[in-house]
Formats: structure tokens, sequence, C-alpha cells
């Protein structure tokens, strides 16, 4: 019996298809199909001479459909040792392409980061994904590697921050954000949670000095920190009285000379926080530490706030003015946005039909096959098609989440993870821009949108996971 069972295993192992995890195969290829359906909706013309020509956007997604299934079917017969041995060549090979388009790349909406070869276009940035993801597998797999360690921590930074940078000059600056999507592979890989609160303490001040005065914002942070400090010391009595002596001192301050209010807190509250630091470091209060420096570090961020904002290009202001309400233009900078949510609202709980959503069919929205997309789910699939997608890229997500835990040594781990995390921030971005929870940022809903380049990149990026998954002994357990 067990020689039989050896044998069968081995078999398995061996076969195309019996060790690969075909619950995240089929999931992947439904994702895609449902994306050729709405591009179909989106692009299909009744009175057109030729259904089947070319020109037409759903049989150029079937093509790519076509390279991409090969291309996948490639990926899955290679040895999985090749990921590795070629992790750093590849990322090399990225950085060249990021660096090419920058230069030599062609301009569409404003960034500089695409090819353009006999009217196809590419988007290097796609497959500097896979790069990077790989690239970081590489380095956290390394034997010696530790995340706590500082040194290590800073090659993992440079992994990602050299694409980056190199994005953020392309003014690609969406596609650049999706490489946020690596901290959450560093947090499953052990990076302490304190690290990321001041990634989320930055965001909230830039979007804060958007809607708000630096005197609101400043007030309400010495307020929050020092209701911090007297819940975690018990000294409630001492801190309310620190808090009256700092606004009291602003305001005499403000009085007898000719600085502003603002001014005046800011010189109170940098000489308050300078005598806290030195009395928390004396009588070993560390707790008192961070939401010092956290404020300390908010004086100088949000002056800065203006500066930062006068670099972006006038549409990234308005779609970012139009997020906060600052800006309230329906016709122009959220139109899009307005456009989407009608065509979703309208779609109820079963929708309007394939391709019977007026909102669509009427061109009403604007990139309905690429970034908003999402829009005709709505409105043709209603919330029921929508709630079914949704829940196919959360089962993708949950399955890549799986083989990476399941895979034993780091390289296959890290990298299940950074493509998981990669499709989490996609479709978290995508989906919310086009119902107004996130600002515009023309991030592509992997597998769905229009874009050659798109689909085949997100396509060697799960099917490489899946290879890596393969390989392992725990392939046998059943799924």
């Amino acid at each position: 019996m067990i020689s039989d069972y050896n044998i069968s295993r081995g078999r398995r192992s061996t076969s195309l298809f019996g060790s690969l995890d075909m619950v995240a195969v089929t999931i992947y290829v439904v994702i895609v199909l449902i994306g050729v359906l709405c591009i179909t909706s989106a692009s299909f013309d009744a009175e057109s001479d030729s259904l089947f020509s070319l020109s037409h956007n759903y049989m150029k997604q079937l093509v790519w459909v076509g390279i991409s299934w090969v291309t996948a079917t490639v990926v899955l017969l290679l040895d999985r040792r090749l990921f590795h041995m070629f992790a750093y060549p590849t990322y090399i090979l990225g950085i060249v392409a990021l660096l090419a388009a920058l230069f030599f790349g062609r301009e569409v909406n404003g960034a500089k980061a695409w090819f353009e070869l006999g009217g196809m276009r590419i988007q290097p940035v796609e497959f500097v994904k896979i790069a990077t993801a790989l690239m970081m597998a590489r380095v956290m797999s390394d034997y010696a590697f530790n995340i706590k360690r500082l040194s290590d921590l800073v090659k993992v930074a440079l992994v990602v921050l050299v694409p980056l940078g190199i994005i953020v000059l392309q003014n690609d600056t969406g596609s650049g954000l999706v490489l946020g999507a690596f901290l959450f592979v560093l947090y499953r890989e052990g990076l302490s949670k304190y690290i990321y609160f001041p990634i989320i303490f930055t965001i909230f001040l830039f979007i804060a000095a958007m809607m708000f005065s630096p005197v609101v914002i400043f007030t309400t942070l010495l307020v929050l920190f020092t209701l911090y400090s007297a819940l975690k010391t018990g000294a409630i009595a001492g801190h309310v009285r620190f808090l009256g002596m700092v606004f009291l001192a602003a305001l005499l301050l403000a009085v007898v000379t000719p600085l502003s209010g603002y001014a005046a807190l800011m010189i109170v509250c940098g000489v308050g926080a300078a005598l806290l630091a030195v009395v928390a470091i004396k009588t070993r209060t560390m707790m008192l530490l961070w939401p010092i420096l956290m404020f300390v570090y908010a004086m100088i961020f949000v002056p800065t706030t203006d500066v930062l904002f006068s670099h972006l290009e006038p549409h990234q202001k308005n779609r970012i003015l139009t997020f906060v309400g600052l800006v309230d233009d329906p016709q122009g900078a959220g139109y899009n946005v307005n456009q989407s949510q009608i065509a979703i609202g309208s779609g109820g709980v079963w929708g309007k039909g394939f391709m019977d959503g007026t909102q669509i069919q009427y061109d009403f929205v604007p990139e309905k096959h690429t970034d908003f997309i999402f829009c005709i789910v709505g409105e043709e699939w209603g919330f029921v098609g929508a709630l079914i997608v949704v829940s196919l890229y959360v089962a993708l997500i949950l399955r890549l989440m799986r083989m990476g835990e399941r895979i034993k040594e780091p390289f296959g781990r890290v990298y299940c993870y950074s493509v998981a995390a990669i499709l989490l921030l996609h479709v978290l971005v995508n989906i919310g821009m086009t119902i107004g929870i996130m600002p515009v940022m023309g991030i592509p809903l992997p597998l769905m949108s229009y874009g050659g380049s798109s689909l085949l990149a997100f396509t060697l990026l799960i099917m490489i996971a899946i290879r890596l998954d393969a390989s392992t002994s725990d392939n046998d357990i059943s799924v």
C-alpha cells in the first residue's frame, strides 16, 4: 500500500496539472473571461462590417488572452529554481526598461512610461512589479537575512525605492503607489508594526493639510497626544495643566508680539516638546517620547505639504482636491467618478443586463473599458454581479496567501505574499476610485481591464506563484 501511494504521488508531481492549485487557476480563468465580456460590452458595435476584426478592443483582448495563456503554460513547465536564479538579472533588466521608458518612451496621459512598437503599447512598470517581487523574495530568502537588522532592512527598502523613484520621475504616481504593497509582505515577515504608524500618520497629515488650517491640525494633535500621554501615565491632572499652559503661553506670545497665532503656537509647542523630551529621558518615561517625536515630525511635514502639492500635475491636484471635497466640479475633475457612481448605482440588485447599460452604451463613462471597467459590472450585472466579482478577487488573494503559508522555504512564501499584496492594492484602489472612496489614480483592475501588457504581466505574476506552490510536497494534501 505504501509503495502504491508513493508511486501515485510521484506520478502526480510529474504531471503538468496534477500538482497545480486548480482552484487558483480556475478563479484566474473566470476573472479573465469576465473581463473579456465587460470589454465586449464596452466596445461592441453591431453595425460594424466585421465583428471579428482586430480593430475591435474585445478582439485585441482575446488575442492577448491567448498569448497570456500560452505564456502561462510555459511558466508552469519551467523549473522553479530558474525564478530564484534569474531574480537579479530580471530586476536589473526591469530597472533598465524603466529608465529607457523615462528617456525614450512615449507620453500617455501625462506619464512618460510607455513603449510603442508598431501600434502596440507596452508599459514596463507592469513587468517591473514581477521583477521587484522576485528580487524581494531573493533578498529576503538569503540564509543570513534578518528583517530586524537595519542593514538588511535597508537592502529591502532599496529594492523598492529604486524603481519607485524612476516611476515617480515618469509622472506615473499611481503605478508607483502599487509598490507600497510590499509593506504588507514585510509585516508578514516580522517587521515591527510600529514602523507602519509613521506612514499612516504621514498620509493623514497630507490629507488633513488639504482640508484644515495648520492651527486646527496642531491644536487637534496637541490635544490627542496629551490625552494619550495622560492615559498612559495616569497623571491626567498634570497633563491638563500642561495643555492649558501651552495654549495660554501661545495666546500671550501672540498678543505681546507681532507673531501670528500659528507662529506663536509653533514656538511654544517647540519649546514644550524639547522640555518634555528631556523630562522623559531623565525619568525614563520612554512611552512619552514617540508622541513627542510624532508631533515634531508633524511640525516639519505640514508646512512642506504645499511644496509637495505644488509639484503635482494639474490633473493630479484636481483629483486630490475633488476627492477631499474642496472642489465640486461634476463636469470637470469629478466627471469620471460622478458618472461611474451613477452607472454603478443604476444597476440595482440584478443589473440591467448584458450590453443594456445606458451609462456604458451611450459613452457617459470615460475609460469604461480600462480604469473604470468595474462600472460595467455594477450597471449591467448589479449588486449581485459586483459581489461575485469582488468575491472572486478575495478568493484569489486568500488562495495566494495560503500558497505562501504552505511553502516551507522563504523565497516562495515572500513571492506569494507579494503577489497577493499587489493584487489587493490594485483591487482596493481601482474599485475604490470607481465608487468615490479613493482618488482617481489610473490603476487598472487586474485581469479585467483592457490592455495587453497588464493582462500578460498579471498572468506571469500569478502563474509564477502557482508554479512555486506546485513544487512543494504540501500540494499532495487535499484542498
